[in-house]
């Protein structure tokens, strides 16, 4: 087990430990729906990333409903 060698101040302790608070979240306006989300991702509530869209939300709710649906049936 590692022993250390020389008793840290608490000063010095808490001035190394300075930089591990929880900071808050960068958030951006998604320019299609306009709600938050984090910068340089495709918002998950529209499908759109710089004003074009790469997820089809509306297809992939409707994919999800129905692998309910199986589900449900068996």
């Amino acid at each position: 087990m590692a022993v250390p060698r020389h008793h840290m101040a608490k000063g010095k302790q808490l001035r190394r430990r300075s930089h591990l608070a929880l900071k808050p979240l960068k958030l951006a306006d998604c320019s299609q729906c306009k709600k938050k989300i984090l910068p340089h991702l495709v918002c998950k509530y529209c499908g759109f990333y710089r004003g074009k869209e790469i997820v089809n939300v509306l297809a992939k709710e409707l994919k999800k409903k129905e692998k309910q649906k199986k589900q449900q049936q068996k």
